[in-house]
């Protein structure tokens, strides 16, 4: 499944893997919501609740897509934030991994805290 997640300077894709949590937030889209930055990670609200699953990560690499049960937000780091060791991509807390953004996550770096998020479903024609 591919999502397309749109703020005013750019857009990115990501593919989703088959997770419960993931499948929650495809039931629900589209959606919007409003951006907010934590170091190099970009996370908004999804207005979806999950609980955490087996294999929830706090450490991540960059580009994952994850879901912040905490907080009910989208987190996508694409570099270290404020509680990082290094050049790791460390999350508030362990999250879902739902998938992997497709392309170059440093993208994320032209959304502005405050910038409206539009995420939707890719649909995908048969030729």
């Amino acid at each position: 499944m591919q999502i397309r997640i749109s703020w005013p300077a750019g857009h990115l894709t990501a593919t989703l893997d088959d997770t419960p949590t993931a499948l929650a937030l495809a039931q629900a889209l589209p959606l919007g919501s409003t951006a907010h930055t934590w170091g190099e990670e970009v996370y908004f609200d999804t207005g979806v609740s999950a609980a955490l699953e087996v294999g929830a990560q706090q450490v991540v690499e960059p580009g994952t897509v994850a879901f912040w049960t905490d907080g009910d937000a989208l987190a996508l780091p694409y570099g270290p934030t404020p509680i990082s060791r290094g050049d790791e991509c460390r999350l508030a807390s362990p999250c879902n991994v739902l998938g992997r953004l497709d392309g170059d996550p440093r993208a994320l770096t032209t959304v502005r805290d405050g910038d409206p998020v539009r995420v939707e479903l890719v649909e995908h024609v048969e030729p």
